[in-house]
């Protein structure tokens, strides 16, 4: 058994509230918000790192991409958004299942570490 947290939100083990799913990939909201709208969109396919990828799941990370495109109404995209796909410890991953930060509704900064 998986002991993966984003897998439990996937597989409906652990109850999450969806703003959007389909066969690739779910979309919720950041309980750590770090914008006016924080959203995470977790892959259904479980893997760390974009380099531990099979073509299969590259190929499904840009349906993903895409598709958050095309979700202006739903995540506050009007104005602008930011993705972060953080990869590793020194980026910030904290959940070893890429995800994907998707941030809107506000002016955003870069601010470089």
């Amino acid at each position: 058994m998986c002991d993966c947290l984003f897998c439990k939100f996937v597989s409906g083990e652990i109850p999450v509230n969806k703003v959007y799913e389909d066969d690739k990939m779910i979309i919720i909201r950041d309980i750590n918000p770090q914008a006016k709208n924080h959203f995470l969109g977790i892959p259904k396919a479980h893997f760390k790192l974009i380099s531990e990828a099979t073509p299969e799941q590259v190929a499904m990370i840009g349906e993903c991409l895409k598709t958050i495109s095309s979700l202006t109404e739903e995540l506050s995209l009007q104005n602008g958004y930011r993705l972060v796909i953080n990869q590793g410890d020194d980026a910030g991953q904290t959940v070893f299942h890429l995800h994907i930060h998707i941030l809107s509704g506000q002016k955003m900064n870069w601010q470089p570490a």
